[in-house]
């Protein structure tokens, strides 16, 4: 945090700051994820830039008090442009001995830590694996230590209400949160209406976090716990209207607008999952726009649904994370045969197996492109922020239904739950196509091509005089019956990957950001844009040579991908894997790439690409 002073009423110093990242972290019960999405709700109302990286214990009902049950949520707001929620936090507040063990690592040197000290008695300390008390053992002597009484000030604050303790102290976020808006000289004014319509059927309880977000406000201001307060300006920024947006409701959006503008129903068969099942959860809300929504009973269901409402002219999708994605392998072959428009998210997290179900990684990518039996082409793209999400769902729906085909949309847990400022577009802005199913019975064959995308038509059931079968078996060209031959097997297997090649004619080239040659180019895709996009900058801004190219659309390539690549002297490609789109690199332009791989369940910082660049240079 650099700063300059300023002085406001009552000669009380602040501190004017450019960018603060907070990290508030506690028991999943603890309410970290609302204490946090309140913080960052206001700072975008204030006009700062933010990015947000909530971090969500894997098991269900963790042991309260242990390691596992930790939760948290980190923010990055800014007077400035920011591209990741920030390496390392300024503030942490921990709410236990566990929240503290799992976090104070990462806190900056002389940052600030404030603790619940009513969470840190010995049973406590033993859950975390304390041997001694580090609130009094000189540990911290590192940081600012603030220690606050939480538990006690709270139920003090709500006496009265008729509350029972455990409900009196869940209201204890609310006083960290009011703390922080004391701290950071947020208004609560936002957080206040929306507790007021949370808990509008619930006086008590909505009473009870009115009471204990002023009392935080209050504590700081009546017992000088800090010695200054802070200030981040608003960030300038393009005008328009904005909203906070995560991946998940920006894939949401994005899906619903495609298939407006496609005017075709969108139809989404879904198995809930971890960490796509938010998608589900919000486009259940949009019936009013057409949406039907499908929980199936699992992930095989959920696609051949989806597969069947391809098949009767709507726009058919399902959701799912990696090991859903297995399960879905040969539906995907099926509508690789029978070559219907249909969009596959798969919002990827840690594996194999369950693995890490709330962390994040991109280690999909090569079963997207090949997780199939035999020879299944299918397109694939890629979004890079929150924002980016509603862009490329959009785009998936245009791609699926112009060139009859399904589409892999990936995404992961890091922007799913990320979020962002995100200028809403105008619709009349969006490019509009139509769709119009094949009526014409004259000439009909269910596996005529178009000459530009090899697409086949796409004829609704029962439209008469357009009667075809259609299936798994093999098809004859032209007339989709059954076909055994040879010669006939492999003209299809050849079309079929041609039709996936020819859309590299439908996409945007491949644009790089900074010098268009160089010495070092930054090669990545999915949610390393925003560390990459950092680094780079700040690389540059040190006077190096250093550019970035994100790749969106993954399969086929953009067709100047390779021209790209060969103007630069060294290839650096980070990725939450292990090296899979250096590979796919490597194997298709012969290009010497040095992979970054990171397979922690956890996002790239700035700092650790930045050092990568270093290196090479």
């Amino acid at each position: 945090m650099s700063s300059t002073e300023t002085t406001k009423e009552e000669d009380q110093k602040q501190h004017v700051l450019e960018s603060v990242v907070i990290r508030f972290t506690g028991d999943s019960g603890d309410g970290m994820q609302l204490t946090g999405t309140q913080f960052t709700s206001t700072s975008a109302l204030l006009g700062n830039d933010i990015a947000t990286l909530p971090d969500f214990p894997a098991e269900i009902r963790a042991p309260a008090g242990s390691l596992p049950g930790v939760s948290g949520f980190q923010l990055h707001f800014s007077s400035s442009d920011i591209y990741t929620p920030g390496d390392r936090p300024d503030v942490l507040v921990a709410m236990n001995p566990a929240a503290l063990k799992t976090n104070v690592a990462d806190l900056k040197p002389n940052g600030i830590l404030i603790v619940n000290t009513d969470s840190f008695q010995q049973r406590d300390l033993d859950k975390a694996g304390y041997a001694s008390n580090p609130l009094e053992d000189q540990s911290l002597a590192g940081y600012q230590l603030i220690k606050v009484d939480m538990t006690r000030l709270t139920r003090k604050s709500v006496e009265g209400l008729g509350l029972d303790t455990k409900s009196a102290d869940r209201c204890k976020n609310m006083f960290a949160l009011g703390m922080l808006y004391w701290l950071y000289t947020r208004p609560m004014d936002s957080t206040i209406e929306q507790i007021r319509t949370k808990f509008a059927k619930k006086p008590e309880i909505l009473e009870a976090n009115l009471r204990s977000l002023q009392a935080g406000y209050t504590y700081c201001e009546a017992t000088e716990v800090f010695a200054e307060s802070y200030v981040v300006p608003p960030a300038t920024v393009a005008p328009g209207r904005y909203r906070n947006i995560s991946g998940n409701t920006a894939l949401a959006i994005g899906l619903v607008a495609g298939a407006k503008q496609a005017e075709l129903q969108l139809f989404l068969g879904s198995y809930p999952i971890t960490p796509a099942s938010d998608i589900l959860h919000e486009l259940s809300y949009l019936k009013a726009h057409g949406v039907i929504t499908f929980q199936a009973e699992d992930e095989i269901a959920a696609i051949g649904a989806a597969i069947g409402a391809s098949y009767a002219g709507a726009m058919g999708m399902c959701t799912t994370s990696g090991p859903g994605m297995a399960l879905k392998t040969e539906a995907m072959g099926l509508a690789t045969m029978v070559e219907l428009p249909l969009v596959i998210v798969d919002i990827q997290r840690g594996g194999p197996s369950t693995g890490l179900p709330t962390k994040t990684e991109q280690a999909d990518l090569l079963q997207a492109m090949f997780g199939r039996n035999s020879e299944a082409p299918i397109p694939v793209i890629a979004a890079a922020t929150p924002g980016d999400c509603f862009h490329m769902a959009y785009e998936a729906v245009r791609i699926a239904t112009r060139h009859m085909t399904p589409v892999i949309l990936l995404s992961d847990g890091y922007l799913a739950n990320g979020s962002e400022p995100w200028l809403l577009p105008k619709v009349e802005d969006l490019p509009k196509f139509p769709i119009r199913h094949h009526t014409d019975p004259v000439g009909f064959r269910p596996y005529n091509r178009n000459p530009e995308t090899l697409a086949r038509p796409w004829a609704v059931p029962g439209t008469p005089g357009l009667e075809h079968r259609i299936g798994g078996l093999e098809k004859a060209d032209g007339s989709g019956n059954v076909s055994y031959d040879p010669l006939n097997h492999e003209h299809m297997v050849r079309t079929r990957a041609r039709k996936v090649e020819l859309v590299a004619n439908d996409i945007p080239d491949q644009e790089v950001m900074g010098d268009p040659s160089g010495k070092v180019l930054v090669v990545g895709w999915g949610s390393t844009y925003g560390a990459i996009q950092g680094a780079v900058r700040h690389a540059r801004e040190d006077g190096h040579s250093v550019s970035h190219a994100h790749i969106r659309y993954l399969n086929p390539f953009p067709k100047n991908l390779e021209d790209v690549l060969k103007r630069f002297d060294k290839i650096l490609v980070p990725e939450l894997n292990m090296g899979h789109l250096a590979f796919l690199l490597k194997a298709k332009y012969l290009l010497p790439v040095v992979p970054l791989d990171k397979v922690q369940g956890r996002p790239f910082t700035e700092g650790e690409i930045r050092t990568a660049i270093d290196a090479l240079l």
